[in-house]
């Protein structure tokens, strides 16, 4: 049997390279590219190794954990001993990672039953596997790729999640608990009085409000419930919130003032000092993660609650 070694070589640099790539995305490195073949190349070293009178000793344990070593500190340099052992053990994670998806992947591809005799009979290639080096060359990158797109989507939904804050609503002596997203794009503010606006989702009010509030919230009807007897209560508390939208006609918004909105934000309870929610017909999350859209404003400018 052949074995072109510098294929392998070859293979190993190429699938390093890749490894220590999403080693420095999910850590968010500043990757320098002949730092990362470099790694690389260490790393390929064992490869050449296994067909020397050395094997025994490449194929060590503790020699493998010193080849990371130099692979880590060769890529990404030797800052702090905190900063090299989060390269280690995320390179660790990243090759874990891909091997074992390589290896879920190839055992649900596989088919090795057969009947013979009504009888199920199971067989196995082992190592040597034919169509292993293909399999290899397709799906390593296709799992690196689906992976890079995984961890972007989770720092994306971490860094959403970091914006999002517990608020607390009192309006007619209810208490309404809500998750809140903080988002600098709103900046819906009240032109009379200029108190910013919170958007809340109406279906979360919706239990709460008069039914003619409910009804009648919309572009169209708002002001068709001038004569309701059942929002007598509620009239010093509406507003209407005029606002534009790139692309559409100046539209109106029905808000209403609390009694009171607290919030929770960096582990501290603030009191927002002036706010109104502006009530969203639509859902504004649709996978449910919060149902408020805070304006900023309020962030900056509430009041620290003391411990009583």
């Amino acid at each position: 049997m052949s074995i072109y070694l510098d294929v392998i070589w070859f293979l190993n640099v190429c699938f390093n390279s890749l490894l220590l790539w999403l080693t420095a995305i999910m850590l968010k490195r500043q990757m320098v590219f002949w730092r990362i073949i470099l790694g690389a190349l260490i790393g390929s070293l064992l490869v050449l190794l296994m067909f020397t009178p050395f094997s025994l000793y490449a194929a060590h344990p503790l020699i493998k954990l010193l080849f990371s070593f130099f692979i880590v500190i060769a890529s990404f340099g030797f800052k702090r001993f905190r900063y090299f052992m989060e390269n280690l053990l995320t390179f660790y994670f990243a090759t874990f990672m891909m091997g074992g998806g390589m290896v879920a992947i190839h055992n649900f591809l596989k088919t090795d039953l057969r009947t013979a005799g009504g009888a199920v009979i199971t067989s196995s290639t082992g190592v040597g596997d034919p169509v292993s080096w293909l399999f290899v060359l397709l799906g390593f990158p296709a799992l690196w790729f689906f992976s890079r797109k995984r961890i972007d989507g989770i720092r994306e939904k971490k860094i959403r999640f970091d914006s999002i804050i517990d608020v607390f609503i009192t309006l007619d002596e209810i208490h309404i608990a809500l998750k809140g997203l903080i988002d600098s794009g709103n900046q819906l503010y009240d032109p009379m009085t200029k108190t910013p606006v919170m958007i809340v989702d109406m279906n979360e009010l919706r239990q709460f409000l008069p039914q003619s509030i409910v009804k009648n919230c919309t572009v169209t009807h708002m002001l068709h419930f001038t004569n309701e007897k059942d929002i007598e209560k509620w009239q010093h508390r509406l507003r209407i919130i005029p606002y534009r939208v790139v692309g559409r006609e100046q539209q109106f918004l029905l808000a209403l003032k609390p009694d009171k909105i607290v919030i929770r934000y960096e582990n501290q309870w603030l009191e927002v000092t002036k706010g109104l929610i502006g009530l969203n017909e639509f859902n504004l999350s649709t996978d449910g993660e919060y149902q408020c859209i805070v304006h900023p404003k309020m962030v900056q400018t509430a009041k620290i609650l003391t411990a009583s």
